[in-house]
Parts: structure tokens; sequence; C-alpha cells
């Protein structure tokens, strides 16, 4: 009964290609879920006897150490009550394990781990305000919290039984940078594994007597490492020389951080690029970038990759490069990430005004050649900043952007919006397709028109409106080319594009 959306293809025959698939939109009828175990040996189906809602997502599934007895978990439309039954697989009998609320919303993760006993397992959770680490038996009752601070646990790594310890990574030292770090479960000794500022992930053995470790800075592309479990170097898998030596004969400029206060006293973090041969006397103009969606994250001490480069060639072309993490971004905990629940984009957008009339004031900047760059989430919001924030943003460009949640998918959406009927104004005051009359300053729209997750039809009705409303605009559209607009020619044609 989940309703279908349609593409149309072009492949050079006499009638396009229609693609169709479904596509459950906000407020539309999901997929029915149920749970089944098969017994290889009988070949028989045992049903979970998972008390049935057609409102019900079903996240994950999973066997304990011993694969004796099924989890399952099951999560409201809402997304913000988490049960965990445990499944008997012979008998289908389900019993609630444990549940969780939140009066946002929850993210699922793959961090629940069994413990090699049977008897208890870890699991993450941002119930204090910040995501961390617990052990519970399982009967869902906390043995005890095992990471704690204002800071976020950002990955779990698994148990090393051998040793009895965890490996996580987290944002305690900075929300820009990343550390690993392994905890005794017997003497609650945390212990830093490496303090290579930057950022740093690993990748364990399947015995966790060896590691890979992946470390990068904004300025240095990553090295990839093997480690023994004592922290000793066994070899250098690929330190990235070349890329080493053409980033340093390029004539880059050096990326650095800063923060500011906006008018409501939120600190905000942000990464800036300037010309190679920076002048503080001279007014350069503001060229903005941004994702904003959230738990996401830009401003980071981390190898930026393909934008990166694209930021100094316009650095070199005179152009200032800012990146600023608004409120709902990940790395700061749950009330910063979540403060935007019902009203995405509303206060995003205030922050990326701010950031603009910050860097604005700046003695080296043009207040009054200021743009901004976005994908996707970020086309949704570099559209909202030129739309609302016309006597700040000169310049827009907005690929593959929402234009208004209605038309897009459910489990997203919902989970930050709730559904249209139940949050009218927020999907109302925060739509850029409701503020094309407000458009004062260049704009350029692109999309693929293959795109299955923003689909075309959000650029369309944007153009629709700015056309209503008299608006001059440009517009690229990409024909058979999906959300990420690449394959053979694309991807440079859009950059030299949006350079131009």
């Amino acid at each position: 009964k989940v309703k279908e959306f349609t593409m149309t293809d072009y492949y050079d025959a006499l009638y396009p290609e229609y693609v169709t698939f479904k596509y459950p939109k906000v407020g539309e009828q999901n997929s029915t879920l149920s749970v089944h175990v098969f017994d290889v040996q009988s070949e028989k189906v045992i049903k979970a006897d998972i008390a049935e809602d057609a409102e019900m997502y079903i996240p994950r599934i999973k066997w304990t150490k011993q694969g004796g007895v099924l989890i399952t978990y099951v999560m409201n439309r809402h997304q913000n009550n988490l049960k965990l039954f445990k499944v008997d697989p012979k008998q289908g009998k389900a019993t609630l394990m444990m549940e969780e609320n939140n009066k946002y919303y929850i993210d699922i993760t793959d961090d629940m781990t069994f413990l090699p006993d049977g008897e208890r397992f870890i699991w993450s959770s941002e119930k204090d305000g910040y995501n961390h680490l617990y052990l519970y038996d399982l009967e869902g009752n906390l043995i005890k919290q095992l990471t704690k601070g204002n800071w976020d646990v950002t990955a779990f790594y698994g148990y090393d039984e051998a040793r009895n310890k965890i490996y996580f990574q987290s944002a305690e030292v900075s929300p820009l940078e990343r550390y690993v770090y392994s905890l005794d479960l017997k003497s609650d000794k945390k212990k830093l594994l490496h303090a290579s500022k930057g950022w740093n992930s690993v990748q364990f053995s399947s015995n966790y007597d060896f590691y890979v470790l992946n470390h990068s800075t904004i300025e240095t592309p990553p090295t990839y490492t093997v480690y023994n479990n004592k922290g000793k170097s066994i070899r250098v898998i690929e330190d990235n020389a070349r890329l080493n030596k053409l980033h340093k004969a390029s004539g880059v400029s050096k990326a650095s951080f800063f923060d500011f206060k906006t008018s409501e006293g939120v600190k905000l973090n942000g990464y800036m690029i300037k010309p190679s041969d920076f002048d503080p006397d001279k007014k350069y103009p503001v060229f903005m970038y941004l994702y904003g969606g959230p738990g996401s994250q830009q401003v980071v001490n981390r190898w930026g990759g393909f934008n990166y480069w694209w930021f100094q060639m316009l650095a070199q072309e005179g152009f200032i490069i800012a990146c600023v993490d608004n409120r709902g971004t990940g790395g700061r905990g749950e009330q910063f990430k979540k403060v935007t629940y019902q009203e995405l984009g509303k206060l995003e957008t205030r922050d990326q005004i701010e950031a603009a009339k910050y860097l604005g004031g700046l003695p080296y900047t043009d207040k009054d050649r200021i743009g901004i760059f976005g994908w996707s989430y970020g086309g949704y919001m570099s559209s909202l900043c030129l739309l609302k924030g016309n006597d700040v943003f000169k310049a827009a460009i907005a690929v593959a952007p929402v234009t208004n949640w209605k038309w897009y998918d459910s489990i997203y959406t919902e989970r930050y919006m709730r559904t249209e009927s139940e949050n009218p104004n927020g999907y109302k005051e925060n739509s850029p397709v409701y503020f094309a009359d407000q458009l004062k300053g260049n704009y350029l729209l692109v999309h693929g028109m293959a795109d299955d997750n923003v689909h075309f039809q959000h650029t369309a009705e944007m153009a629709k409106a700015l056309i209503s409303s008299d608006k001059q605009f440009d517009t690229y559209f990409y024909p058979n080319k999906n959300h990420g607009i690449y394959g053979g020619n694309t991807r440079h044609h859009l950059y030299v594009k949006m350079t131009n």
C-alpha cells in the first residue's frame, strides 16, 4: 500500500524510460512489518508475537552472543520510543526487555554488543544529555554507566574479551577533533591510544590484537598505520606522501579555525581559508559553505577531500572561504543537536545569517559580497539563507535541495519534524518554496533528474514558485543523474558552472 514515485530517464530512445519505485512521503503509509525466524532443519517459519502496529519501525534485529535469543528493536513512528524485545526463536514468544523514551527522538546505532558471558550487553544512549556507553544485563537492568562527561562518544569499536576492555572514539578533547580510547571494564581506567592532534579513527582485527589507525588534519591527508595492541607501529599502509608533496607545492592557504558568539549568546565554530597572497588592508568577497543537517559536522580538524581543493582554488582567485556549523549539528551533545526539533531550518538559518554578519564585520571582508553554497540539506539551507537573509547574502548555490519537507521521505523527516498535519507551522515557516518572493540576489538551482533521494520535484516546484513571483534565477538540471550528480563529465561540468 506504499505509494509510488516515478522518475524519467533519457537514453536516445523514441520514448524515455520511466522508473517507478516505492517511496513513503511525510504522513503517508509506511511498509507493514513483522519478524520471523526460519528453522533451517525443520524448514518451519516461526513468527514473533510482537504486538503489530501499522505505524512501527523495526530498525534492528540482533542475536545474543550464544544465538539463543533474538533481540528485536521496535520503534514508534515518532521515533521517540524504543522497545527491545527478547524473542524465543523456537516459540516466537516476545518479552519486553528494555524501553527508552526521549522528548525529541532517538538515534539508532549498531553499538549493542553482547559480552561472552551471555548475561550482559553494552549499549549507547543520549539519555544523560550526551551520547555515552552503558552496561546492562539481559533483563534490561542497568549495571553501570561506562563513560560519562560533557562530551559525546562518537564511535564504538567493540569489546576485547582477552583484555576485558572496550574501545571507542569521542569528542572529549574538542568537538572539532576525535581521539580513540580504551576502557578497562574492571578498573574503569580509561586510556588514550594516540595523542596525534586532529582526527583519529581505528579499525580493529577480530581479536583486537591489531588495529589500523586513520589519522588526518584539515591540512594533512590521511595516513593509515598498523599498530599492535600495545601501541607499537607495525607498518604504514599508506602515508599519502605524494599527495602531501602536491599539497605543499600547490601554494595552498592554511585553513584556520575560529569561533564567535551570536546575538543569542550561542558559541559557533567555523573555519576559514584566506587567499595565499592575503592583504589585511584589502576587502575580500566571502564564499560560505555549509551542510548543517542534524548531527552532521563540517567544521572539524579532518582532511576535507574533494571540496577542499576547490575551495583552495577559489581562495587563489581572491575569495575568503568560510564554513560555520550551526545549531543542530553534532559533536556538542544532545541539546545543541536536537534544539531544532520540529523546526528544521529555523535556528540553522538564523545562525548562518549571524555568521555572515560576523564575517562581513571583519576588517578585511566585503560585507556586500557574501555568497553561500550547499548540497542536499546544505542546498536547503543555502536557499533559506538567501531568501530569509536577503539583506546579507548576495548569492547562493543550491544543489539537490529539499525545498519543502512534505515532499521528503517519512522516516527521516518525521524523526525531526513529525507529520505536516501535526506540525503545519514547522513545515510552512521553514520550506524555501514558500519564500520565493523574497529572492533578491543571484540564485543557482541545480538538480539531478534521476534523484531518487531528494526528488527533482523539489527543484521543479521551487522553479515554479520563483516564476510565479517573477524572480530571475539560474538553473541547471542533469538528466539521468542521481543525488550525487556524478559519472562521466558530469561533476566537472557542474563545478565549472559553479566556479563561473
